[in-house]
């Protein structure tokens, strides 16, 4: 389904489906099982145009996933510099 793939695009970084899916509607804050968004998949995994995209269309910021950790936690854990930057810009 949609929701399913936009996770999947965001953790993989894929930013043209990514793209194509926000054009359509989809929902920014679907959760997965481990309660991940797409922002907190995309900042997690260091895809930086995904997460611009993402806060660009709105997307929570501030989104925790089941352990407490927020998207900006997550890219200074993997020491995704230009993502937390980012986020903090954003934030």
């Amino acid at each position: 389904d949609a929701q399913a793939r936009l996770l999947r695009a965001a953790e993989k970084g894929h930013l043209e489906e990514m793209k194509l899916l926000v054009e359509k509607g989809a929902n920014l804050e679907v959760k997965d099982e481990n309660s991940n968004t797409p922002l907190l998949l995309a900042a997690r995994n260091g895809h930086e145009a995904v997460v611009r995209l993402l806060i660009e269309k709105g997307a929570n910021l501030e989104a925790k996933d089941t352990n407490g950790n927020t998207p900006l936690l997550w890219a200074a854990l993997n020491r995704n510099e230009a993502v937390a930057r980012l986020l903090i810009e954003k934030g």
